[in-house]
């Protein structure tokens, strides 16, 4: 064998070998879910979108309501916990925290501002999301996040998912998390960094 031949098959290996190396690492999470379309205002009464948000950034989101009276105050603590966890392992500009409201017809921007304003947060990298239909939230949730959203009948409170979700900045749905009891920081910025 020539001395081309085997520099042309040491290329083809070095080639097939990083294109092993180059696969997807979003192909490492169990879940892989397209992340639908979701038109919102957020508690500052701007106009935005999950893909507006999701553009350049990670995403962490979870479903509330501000009238909950169960998960939701223990999930939101829970993500301002999380927030700071992002912001000591220095990735608060790649990461975007979304709490998307499962009652946007009580929850208007006005009430998620009071809400969001209970907890120490830094609102630059998390919004709270509403100013679409609750058969709209519904379907999105159902069908985004593979997670139930709906109204407790002859009730003011909803059922809905209590993990926290992690998309890619390619809005793709790939892992959730526990969000009420001991949510797995550690675990979480360690799958965040692997996506960067």
């Amino acid at each position: 064998m020539g001395v081309k031949s085997m520099v042309s098959i040491f290329a083809l290996c070095l080639l097939l070998l990083g294109g092993c190396q180059g696969q997807d690492v979003e192909e490492s999470f169990p879940m892989k879910v397209e992340v639908g379309v979701l038109s919102a205002v957020d508690q500052d009464g701007e106009k935005t979108s999950l893909a507006a948000l999701n553009k350049g950034k990670i995403i962490v989101a979870d479903f509330i309501f501000t009238n909950c009276d169960t998960v939701c105050l223990p999930m939101t603590a829970n993500m301002a916990k999380l927030q700071k966890r992002v912001a000591e392992a220095g990735l608060e500009d790649e990461v975007q925290l979304v709490s998307i409201s499962v009652d946007p017809e009580h929850d208007t921007p006005d009430v998620l501002k009071e809400y969001s304003g209970r907890y120490e947060f830094d609102d630059g990298n998390w919004s709270f999301l509403t100013g679409y239909t609750r058969d709209k939230i519904e379907s999105f949730a159902n069908v985004s996040f593979k997670t139930p959203a709906a109204a407790v009948e002859g009730s003011d409170q909803f059922v809905h998912g209590t993990s926290f979700y992690l998309v890619s900045e390619n809005g793709v749905l790939l892992k959730q998390y526990e969000g009420v009891s001991n949510p797995p920081y550690e675990e979480m910025i360690e799958d965040i960094k692997r996506l960067k």
